[in-house]
């Protein structure tokens, strides 16, 4: 059964024209959990309605904070035609479509020459290294979006006490599976690249893997909950990962 019925589209979404071959459904314009919800709801809906012959010209879905952008083939289904069939699926959904909650548990040795920044972190928020880990380490957080290299999570949710700003001077080189915190977000450096987060840890999992069959960890629409590790576990599980 997908979410296909006559409905009005509520107040609140638009529809953004991307090309002959693109639109973006719009529910709002700032990082928000319910906003999400119903981007992630839309997806599940609009992937459940093409699977079952109900929406055919359906190519991809890519979801990002506040929107849902759906690439479709024109010579199979026309711009109005798909935006008639979305203002449907908008107007019956429910956020249950959104699927079920999948929690990813990723294990994080915080510190040392795995997290540079730890103590900097802590410092100018007056805390403890200690402090810092427990209330990262806490939440359940929202992957969001994927971007800006392949696998790379923005999650939502972190304590505000832990805001920071990035760096200012960004490093050259940041390895793959770091963990880092910049203005009020958290994320994992999936690949090794430059970056101004602060890094306060590192996971020895693989976030990306290009010779994989499922070569990306996380997906938008799932949670995040870090695990604190020590260095030997770290080691070990980067050993038993190779």
């Amino acid at each position: 059964m997908t979410c296909l019925a006559e409905s009005a589209v509520p107040a609140g979404v638009r529809f953004l024209v991307l090309g002959d071959s693109a639109v973006s459904v719009e529910f709002g314009q700032e990082i928000n959990i319910e906003i999400n919800r119903k981007v992630m709801a839309l997806q599940g809906c609009v992937e459940r309605a093409a699977a079952e012959g109900e929406l055919e010209g359906i190519v991809e879905t890519v979801p990002t904070y506040c929107a849902l952008m759906i690439l479709y083939n024109p010579l199979v289904l026309g711009y109005d035609e798909l935006v008639e069939k979305l203002s449907a699926v908008i107007g019956s959904m429910k956020l249950a479509d959104a699927g079920e909650r999948q929690v990813v548990e990723i294990p994080v040795v915080y510190g040392g020459e795995y997290g540079p920044d730890l103590d900097e972190v802590a410092t100018q928020h007056g805390m403890t290294a200690e402090e810092v880990i427990r209330l990262h380490a806490a939440p359940e957080y929202p992957v969001y979006m994927l971007g800006f290299v392949a696998g790379f999570p923005y999650l939502g949710g972190m304590d505000e006490r832990l805001a920071t700003p990035r760096k200012k001077s960004p490093r050259l080189k940041i390895a793959a599976g770091s963990v880092g915190i910049a203005g009020g977000q958290t994320g994992i450096y999936s690949v090794e690249s430059p970056g101004g987060w602060q890094i306060i840890g590192r996971t020895p999992l693989k976030l990306y893997d290009a010779a994989s069959e499922n070569p990306v960890l996380l997906s938008a629409g799932s949670y995040v909950k870090f695990k604190p590790i020590s260095e030997a576990e770290y080691k070990a599980i980067a050993n038993d990962s190779e």
